[in-house]
């Protein structure tokens, strides 16, 4: 599938969750975000159901997202159904890894090739304050297990923000000289709410640059084709360390996702309130028609580029988790 700017439409994200156990202060509002109904929430089936569908127009890529993915049960059965899906190359997910550790294995047997975790500090005071009550201890005990269970390579994404955790960032930028871990620096964005989003926390990716470039020159790596993220390395490290700029350098062009919400929204563009509702066509037919026709349809409707860095747009998008982002 190719959009009305010729991107291919190859990769779609998909959040099986709204609900999250950790309250991270850039994603989503101080006292949680309004829980999505039960009934409104796909199926397991639904969402193979629209995988396939997917598939079938050439999409090759899928990551689960939440929330927190790993806080609904049965992940490991959702991902071994989109295995089994005819033309998808690469399931991956998105998680805290909070619930990881006791989950990694059975997720790499079910068909998972690799995982992303977020984490913004080492500290397990400010990883607490950050995330309003998480563990850091049990995040990497996950990490340790989805090593062990071959989940790699092992992408940390981290948020910098200024007075809260910057002093970290060439901690972060270090963990890759020795080990192989791919580091991901992603600008604070303005999404979930007025009391989660902060001009004056806001870094943009050159001066996080600027301060990794202290350790050592930086070296330009090429990972894959598409992917919002700028990779490099330092000389000899087993890692390497990636900025996301989706405010100041944006990666519009190489756009190749889309989104679908826990309630069977499709969403063109992470930073657009535009939704096609997938769940009556999936509910109310037997056909795959009118899925894929919807499926279509938010492909060319997906903008050029996004307009978050004009002011009147700044915080008005939804809380992160109920995105999926």
């Amino acid at each position: 599938m190719k959009d009305s700017f010729d991107r291919i439409i190859d990769y779609m994200r998909i959040s099986i969750t709204d609900r999250c156990n950790l309250r991270c202060v850039y994603c989503m509002p101080s006292n949680g975000v309004e829980a999505v109904e039960h009934c409104d929430i796909l199926t397991f089936e639904e969402i193979a159901r629209i995988v396939r569908v997917a598939a079938g127009l050439g999409v090759r890529k899928i990551r689960i997202t939440g929330g927190e993915p790993l806080a609904r049960k049965g992940v490991a059965h959702l991902i071994s159904s989109i295995k089994a899906v005819e033309g998808i190359e690469d399931i991956s997910l998105t998680t805290n890894a909070i619930l990881l550790g006791g989950l990694a294995k059975e997720l790499a047997d079910s068909g998972l090739n690799r995982v992303n975790i977020s984490l913004d500090s080492f500290r397990p005071e400010r990883y607490r304050e950050i995330t309003r009550g998480g563990d850091i201890s049990q995040v990497m005990s996950g990490i340790e297990a989805a090593e062990k269970a071959g989940l790699t390579p092992i992408k940390l994404n981290v948020v910098p923000m200024s007075g809260f955790n910057d002093d970290e960032i060439e901690d972060f930028a270090r963990l890759t000289l020795t080990t192989p871990y791919h580091v991901r620096f992603i600008e604070f964005m303005p999404i979930g709410g007025r009391d989660s989003w902060s001009s004056d926390k806001y870094i943009p990716t050159d001066r996080i640059m600027e301060r990794v470039e202290k350790i050592a020159p930086l070296i330009p790596v090429r990972l894959r084709k598409h992917g919002p993220a700028r990779y490099y390395r330092f000389e000899n490290a087993s890692g390497v360390i990636g900025f996301i700029s989706a405010i100041t350098h944006h990666f519009c062009n190489d756009c190749n996702r889309l989104r679908i919400t826990s309630d069977g929204k499709l969403r063109p563009c992470l930073f657009s309130d535009t939704e096609i509702d997938l769940k009556p066509a999936i509910r109310s037919s037997d056909s795959d028609k009118e899925i894929e026709r919807l499926l279509r349809l938010s492909i060319a409707i997906k903008p050029d580029g996004h307009n978050i860095n004009k002011q009147s747009h700044l915080k008005s998008l939804s809380a992160m988790s109920r995105i999926g982002g």
